[in-house]
């Protein structure tokens, strides 16, 4: 049975595949996938592995043999599912594997920001501690979380995850109604609330239509100008030059992201040309501790077998 994962690189050099390999003893891995490479490389595989690589109807025509595509991602927007639905291909993803690692990585940036740790590490490198009259420099403000409300837009699974562990460090947690719904339920707050409550802000829904810029100028504007912003979910989920603005003038505090609206970010964005100190950028990397991939690893395994097992397993399709 062939097999081919076309985007190993995505997921890093670290990772136990003995399980998936004596699964798909034939299994071809290719760090990378061009466009201009999917069709050659898929051509009489049943079973298709990736995590980024689009896979269009179009592909799909020249590849009869293809049975089953395993993602090692939750989401699926890179699979034309219509068209594998029509043609009888299964479409496996994975789920719940990096809510810890997420989360993590959100109240990092989220005590890193509330801290200061970057002004006041700069503040050392520069020698203003060899400097200072006394034992300790308080130039920055430090805040505590427990004394913080944390504001959540999209509740699913990593939504419900930073929810929990900002319960532990004591802070009161609102969660935003699901953008574009035309009602409040009563567990729930308006976007507006939201908003004007928030001391931080993080996101966790997806972008689609609705949720596209959804902060973007006037959002900011409505924060307080202590807020904090964090996302590691979609970078077009957030007005990357309203950010900017905002963060520069002063409309809120401070922001990390880990996402971008183009990853990679090869023509530029306006986040990345900001040099201020109230802005962390990283490389989508939130999801990406040893533990989450080679779960992400691990589930994949486990839908593939369940899959050649006659039985469904995180199925979409």
């Amino acid at each position: 049975m062939k097999a081919v994962l076309l985007d190993w690189a995505t997921m890093g050099p670290d990772l136990d595949m003995t399980e998936l390999q004596a699964l798909l003893p034939e299994l071809e891995i290719y760090d990378d996938t061009d466009d201009d490479q999917m069709a050659e490389r898929i051509a009489g595989a049943e079973i298709v592995l990736g995590n980024k690589v689009m896979l269009s109807e179009s592909l799909f025509d020249g590849a009869p043999d293809m049975r089953f595509i395993g993602l090692t991602a939750t989401g699926t927007d890179n699979v034309d599912l219509g068209a594998a639905k029509e043609r009888g291909i299964a479409v496996s993803n994975i789920r719940a594997y990096c809510t810890q690692s997420v989360a993590e990585h959100v109240f990092g940036c989220l005590l890193g920001l509330a801290h200061n740790l970057g002004a006041y590490t700069g503040d050392v490198r520069q020698g203003a501690w060899q400097e200072a009259d006394n034992f300790c420099m308080l130039t920055h403000p430090i805040r505590e979380l427990s004394a913080m409300t944390l504001g959540i837009i999209g509740y699913g699974e990593l939504g419900k995850g930073v929810a929990n562990i900002a319960r532990a460090f004591n802070m009161d947690v609102i969660v935003a109604a699901r953008p574009g719904a035309d009602e409040v339920p009563d567990d729930r707050v308006s976007m507006d609330e939201l908003l004007r409550r928030a001391d931080a802000i993080s996101l966790h829904c997806p972008l689609n239509d609705v949720t596209r810029n959804l902060i973007g100028t006037a959002e900011f504007s409505a924060m307080k100008k202590t807020a904090l912003l964090i996302n590691t979910a979609r970078g077009g989920l957030v007005d990357s030059q309203a950010l900017v603005d905002a963060l520069r003038d002063g409309e809120i505090a401070a922001a990390a992201v880990d996402v971008l609206p183009q990853e990679p970010p090869v023509d530029g964005d306006p986040l990345l040309d900001y040099t201020g100190d109230n802005l962390i950028v990283t490389p989508h990397i939130a999801w990406g501790t040893l533990t989450a991939r080679q779960a992400a690893i691990d589930e994949l395994t486990a839908n593939i077998a369940a899959f050649l097992d006659g039985k469904e397993r995180c199925r979409v399709v």
